[in-house]
């Protein structure tokens, strides 16, 4: 399948990521398209920037923390200094980065919604809250009872309280888990709580 937004076929891509990804990430990946399709389904979003949005998220993931590093150091990603304080965020901005450059994808909401999958950001796009919800609640690797609660708030109160949500759940994580916590995720969760 050509894939609208990438120089790359739907069975590339795949190939690509099977070969770079542990087998539990590429099951997390595939589940991630399909609720990131069915979710942009759901809200009038352009399914193909969702599929591949969705599809290249995590294309760094597996990727060790030195080998992020020196893509960021070698390269002109922009990060926050902010999101240095956990290395496991790093993967998101250099997915964005592979999406571009080795996948040829150029839009610029689909290589945002890769960008901020993991910390979100104050003003956030649909497309964008749609890929950070599909990774957040995926039925192939995900909890299912968490998936349904989320898909309940989506359905009963809306994409930005499933957002706050989220967010919400990401924080206490962060915290039982004795892990620093970006000033981001801060303020994301504080605007979702105002919306």
């Amino acid at each position: 399948m050509n894939m609208k937004y990438s120089n790359k076929t739907y069975e590339d891509i795949l190939n690509w990521l099977d070969t770079n990804l542990t087998q539990d990430r590429y099951i997390h990946t595939l589940g991630t398209v399909d609720t990131a399709v069915m979710l942009a389904e759901r809200f009038n979003l352009d399914v193909d920037k969702a599929r591949i949005g969705a599809l290249l998220h995590d294309c760094a993931k597996c990727f060790s923390a030195d080998k992020l590093r020196q893509i960021l150091n070698d390269t002109n990603i922009v990060i926050e200094d902010s999101e240095l304080v956990n290395y496991k965020t790093l993967h998101a901005p250099v997915s964005a980065f592979i999406a571009e450059n080795d996948f040829g994808v150029t839009d610029p909401e689909i290589l945002s919604s890769i960008r901020w999958h993991t910390l979100g950001r104050v003003k956030m796009s649909d497309l964008e809250k749609i890929v950070f919800l599909a990774d957040k609640i995926e039925g192939k690797t995900r909890d299912e009872d968490y998936r349904a609660m989320i898909l309940k708030i989506l359905d009963t109160q809306g994409i930005d309280k499933a957002m706050l949500e989220c967010m919400r759940t990401t924080i206490k994580s962060l915290i039982d888990r004795n892990l620093k916590i970006c000033n981001q995720t801060i303020d994301v969760y504080n605007r979702f709580l105002d919306s």
